[in-house]
Parts: structure tokens; C-alpha cells; sequence
């Protein structure tokens, strides 16, 4: 059932209590039976905020680039929002580690607010509820988004879904940009960061992405901006946060920046559509109990013909395949 939207919740969050934004938050990554009612309410609010997503494989030091590019923008007077998606716990189902913990610079900042997510399963680098959570920073007033994938460097393009700029993060030493390449990574950036810099190995990486960038097939946007940085001594943060805003720029002169707005609610639509689908199909009709019967009965048979029986039972035609 529906939950009815809770008004002074909803206002407290606006008027930017952080306790009461907390509770929304959590309410946005559970997506439970009154988010869709609260995200209604806050849809004219929506879309002022950049989000600039932060992916790479682990020990890249993708949160203390992070940290570093958020008091960047917080110098230039933005508010900023950052999503941290971690492992997901085996055992308790949250997140193993928390990067309210690892961005102590930004945590204790009023105008910061630093969530932590767990990835819950998910294997596209970001928690499934990303989006929700992104846009109730966005409704609140924050001024930049800034997501974080979990790191674990083979499967994280949703995060060029979710962002109006992705950067990709790599580290010398871990032939980066060749994996980057193999995990689908080179299609996405939008800008690259060679971070900890100062560590032997990063000429290599800087030839490896230049060679690399040379093959990449035609995406139809600029070829993406190279930048070194040492986060955990700022530098190069400064020349990050100009590549990101060219970018940004160039994006929205073409009309690139709202094409992919438009993708990416599409998306969207799409997922939450699936989402119902599946909540509807296996838990409010019992199916996996079904099909557990049907394969418990049946040993010898095809997983082919028991989905196609479950199908029949269900009323829907099996797709024919091609000849």
C-alpha cells in the first residue's frame, strides 16, 4: 500500500535539516510504497544539480579525488551532495566501509553531506537506487552531485548513465589503461584522471591512454581530456575542475548535455518499469516457489521448455526464435 507523503518530513528536508534529510535519503534507497509519491512532489525541483560521476578500479583513490574536487567546488561556492556506493556486507547487508569516514575534510561541512550506499547486489558500479538518492540532493539545493562507483573495476558504465560527466580514475603501475579498455571503461570517460602521479610508471599510463584513445571507436563526443593528479596533496585539482567544466560547457552548447538528460530518464523508466515487473511476477505471484516445484518435479527437462510452461501458465507467448 501507498504510504501517504509525510508533509513535515518533506519540509524539514527542504528547509535543509539534515536529520530530516537523512530520513529522506533513506527513504529514497529503499524506494519503498511513499517514495513515489515523494518524488512527484519533488520533480519541479529537479535538474539544477550537475552530477559528475567518479569511477575506476580500487586503490585508485577515488574518494580522496573525490574529497579533493568537492573542496575545489566548495571554494567556488557550491553545495555539494557526494553518493559513495561500497561492498555490500555478506552478513548485514550494509556497507563495509563508509566514506563518511574517509571524507573527514567534507563530512563535518554544513553545506557537504556525504551518503554512503550499498551496492546491494548491483553490479553496474553503482547502488540500484543511485538515481533516487541523487535526486533528492538535487530537489534540497544542492549544487553538485558527485558519485561514486564501489571499485570494482570490470563493470561500472552504469555510472555514464547516471552523470552529466564521467571520470574515469587510473593509478600507474596496474596497467590501468589496457584493463580500462577490456572493463568498457574507455567508452564512457568523459575525462581521464591519472591519479597518485608521483609514482613511478605514469609516463607508461599517460602513453598507454594516448595510444589507446587513438583506437577508441567514434562516440560522437570530444575526445576526453587527460589530467594528473596527487589528490591527497590537491594537486592537479585545479586542472581537473577545468577539464570537467569545458566539458560541461562543450556538452551543453551542442545539446549533448540534454540528450543525455533525456537517455538517461529513459533509463530510468525503463528500470523502475522492470523493477515493478519483477516485483509483481516473482513475489506477489510466488513464482520462484513455482518454478523451485516445476524443477524439483521435472530433473531430466530443458530450463528452456519449464520456462516455457511457466510462461503458458502465466498467459505469455515465448519470443520465436530466428531461423
Amino acid at each position: 500500500m501507498t504510504r501517504p507523503v509525510d508533509e513535515e518530513l518533506l519540509a524539514r528536508a527542504l528547509d535543509r535539516d539534515k536529520v530530516a534529510l537523512a530520513r529522506l535519503l533513506t527513504r529514497a534507497e529503499r524506494s519503498d510504497g511513499g517514495f513515489g509519491a515523494i518524488h512527484a512532489r519533488l520533480q519541479e525541483r529537479i535538474g539544477g544539480a550537475v552530477r559528475v560521476g567518479f569511477t575506476g578500479p580500487p586503490g585508485a583513490g577515488k574518494s580522496t579525488l573525490v574529497e579533493a574536487y568537492a573542496l575545489a567546488r566548495r571554494a567556488a561556492g557550491d553545495r555539494i551532495a557526494v553518493v559513495a556506493v561500497d561492498p555490500t556486507s555478506p552478513f548485514t547487508g550494509g556497507a563495509l566501509l563508509g566514506d563518511r569516514v574517509r571524507m573527514n575534510r567534507i563530512a563535518m561541512d554544513p553545506d557537504c553531506f556525504v551518503r554512503s550506499m550499498a551496492s546491494r547486489g548491483s553490479f553496474g558500479g553503482l547502488a540500484r537506487t543511485t538515481d533516487e538518492v541523487a535526486d533528492v540532493f538535487d530537489a534540497v539545493g544542492f549544487d553538485r552531485v558527485l558519485l561514486e562507483t564501489v571499485g570494482v573495476g570490470q563493470s561500472e558504465v552504469d555510472v555514464a548513465r547516471a552523470s552529466d560527466v564521467t571520470v574515469v580514475v587510473l593509478v600507474p603501475g596496474a596497467g590501468d589503461a589496457v584493463q580500462a579498455m577490456k572493463a568498457g571503461l574507455m567508452e564512457i570517460a568523459d575525462v581521464f584522471v591519472v591519479n597518485k602521479a608521483d609514482r613511478p610508471g605514469v609516463d607508461r599510463v599517460l602513453a598507454e591512454l594516448e595510444e589507446v584513445l587513438e583506437l577508441r571507436l567514434d562516440t560522437g563526443r570530444p575526445r576526453p581530456a587527460i589530467v594528473q593528479t596527487v589528490a591527497k596533496d590537491g594537486d592537479g585539482v585545479e586542472e581537473l575542475d577545468r577539464a570537467i567544466e569545458e566539458f560541461l560547457a562543450a556538452s551543453r552548447a551542442s545539446s549533448a548535455f540534454e540528450t543525455r538528460r533525456l537517455e538517461t530518464r529513459v533509463a530510468r523508466v525503463c528500470r523502475i518499469v522492470e523493477d515493478e515487473i519483477r516485483s509483481n511476477v516473482f513475489d506477489g505471484r510466488g513464482l520462484a516457489g513455482r518454478v523451485g516445484e516445476l524443477v524439483d518435479r521435472t530433473p531430466g527437462a530443458s530450463p528452456y521448455a519449464l520456462a516455457e510452461t511457466v510462461l503458458a501458465e502465466m498467459g505469455i507467448s515465448p519470443r520465436a526464435n530466428p531461423s
